[in-house]
């Protein structure tokens, strides 16, 4: 799959990254060449292959379960900028 410059263009104003018009053919020609590479990697046969999160077997220590309360509200509020009826109030960040 080639890439030319104005998807690469598109690309960019999506992702609202400005780039320098001399840029857009040299992103393009990379571009299409990890998009060869990754084309490359689905020939690869991987039946029967297990599927892992690491290269080296390594179990990870587990620690018990247990049930606190949590402390003193008091003391989890002592630093909070602002608090009501012992939650943190945050201001909206989703509009």
């Amino acid at each position: 799959m080639a890439i030319d410059a104005a998807t690469v263009r598109k690309v960019a104003r999506l992702a609202r990254i400005q780039e320098p018009e001399e840029r857009l053919e040299p992103l393009a020609q990379e571009l299409s060449g990890i998009l060869q590479w990754i084309e490359q990697l689905n020939e690869v046969d991987t039946d029967g292959v297990e599927p892992m999160t690491s290269a080296v077997a390594v179990s990870l220590p587990m620690r018990d379960d247990v049930v606190t309360d949590g402390g003193d509200p008091s003391r989890v509020l002592a630093n909070a900028p602002k608090s009501v009826s012992n939650f943190f109030v945050v201001p909206k960040v989703v509009e």
